[in-house]
């Protein structure tokens, strides 16, 4: 009999490539200024009911509006929480190859997240549009941090990082009682950070800052658990880390080791974690994960390109994770979203199905349900 409680076997991290029309009208909106946001919006509204239906058909259990009303999986979220804006600059952060766009966030005021946070409604509509489990995927704590230079950071109290933390933790965890007012009893929170700093030139850049890496890392943890330590019992959190995924590329790499034991500590249920190149390192800090009801999403399927993964290849993948971790702790997931911006991968709307196809029959095949 299959589940509708998280966790499942089967998921996917959350975003979608944005259809066409959503495309042009946000095209229209933010550069043409040719149309009103209530038009926008009445794009958004027809398109997503279609995604949604698209994912069930897929035959998974659990859906999301594919961030189709963000422009970026993280900063859209960050500059509507009260005390940080966003700001377009010159240049952009570097990946492979390629530079994001020159938007960044800057703390100006006390950070707080408002009760009327757009994104309770986002997930409200979602719910309102399926028959599974809605989901909705935030960026995690982390991001309020990492990617906030100490330069963009004004309010004089938040010069003590204790006070930092203490006050970005408290911003989730206000947000997670709110999302669980609005009906979400599945959250994911997209703390990619913690792989960040498995990099070395990224743990430099932080030691550059002031920061010791590994100290890092035990904070950001901590602020996971602080987030996350007054959900209701019958609210599933979820959280997801990858290396980077703009347009197909990529802006860090490294194995987990140096922050397994941190991540596997925050008390999250579900753990969705890249693993479809090399660049994730090996599968050994799987073992780190407590014996228990908690579930690592293995990311062997990529959705940074459009190739298909053999079925074989993956069933060998988990027959080597279960050599750390039990299988019954295991699913399966992309390594990240299909279009963590905007932009989205190098890959087609046909492409796209087909993978989340591959997930499902991937759990079917290995645990008889997705």
């Amino acid at each position: 009999m299959t589940s509708h409680i998280p966790p499942f076997r089967a998921d996917h991290v959350g975003s979608l490539l944005r259809p066409q029309p959503v495309v042009e009208a946000r095209h229209k909106f933010f550069v043409e200024h040719s149309i009103s946001a209530e038009t926008l919006k009445e794009v958004e509204d027809t398109a997503i009911p279609s995604l949604i239906k698209m994912q069930e058909d897929a035959g998974l259990r659990v859906v999301t509006d594919g961030e189709t009303r963000r422009s970026f999986w993280h900063y859209d979220f960050m500059g509507m929480l009260d005390g940080l804006t966003l700001e377009e600059r010159d240049e952009g952060v570097q990946f492979a190859g390629v530079k994001l766009r020159p938007i960044f966030p800057t703390i100006t005021g006390k950070l707080d997240f408002p009760d009327d946070h757009p994104m309770l409604e986002h997930f409200k509509f979602v719910a309102n549009h399926t028959t599974v489990t809605p989901k909705i995927s935030i960026p995690g704590p982390t991001c309020c941090h990492f990617r906030t230079s100490p330069d963009d950071i004004t309010p004089p109290e938040y010069k003590d990082h204790d006070a930092l933390f203490a006050d970005i933790a408290a911003t989730y965890r206000k947000a997670v009682k709110k999302f669980y007012e609005a009906g979400c009893r599945y959250l994911q929170m997209d703390d990619i950070f913690f792989a960040y700093l498995c990099d070395p030139k990224h743990r430099a850049a932080k030691e550059a800052e002031g920061y010791d890496a590994d100290q890092l890392i035990d904070r950001y943890a901590w602020m996971m658990r602080e987030a996350i330590k007054e959900r209701p019992q019958d609210m599933v959190i979820g959280m997801h880390m990858c290396r980077g995924n703009f347009r197909s590329t990529h802006a860090a790499e490294g194995s987990y080791d140096a922050a397994a034991e941190a991540i596997f500590s925050t008390g999250v249920d579900i753990f969705f974690l890249e693993y479809d190149t090399d660049r994730a390192g090996g599968l050994e800090p799987l073992r780190l994960l407590p014996k228990g009801k908690q579930r690592i999403m293995a990311g062997f399927i990529t959705t940074k390109t459009a190739e298909l993964e053999k079925a074989d290849w993956l069933k060998a993948k988990f027959d080597e994770a279960s050599k750390y971790v039990d299988l019954d702790q295991l699913g399966i997931a992309p390594q990240c979203g299909f279009a963590s911006t905007e932009e989205g991968n190098a890959i087609t709307y046909d492409d796209q199905r087909r993978k989340l196809d591959l997930v499902v029959q991937t759990a079917q095949a290995i645990w008889g349900s997705v």
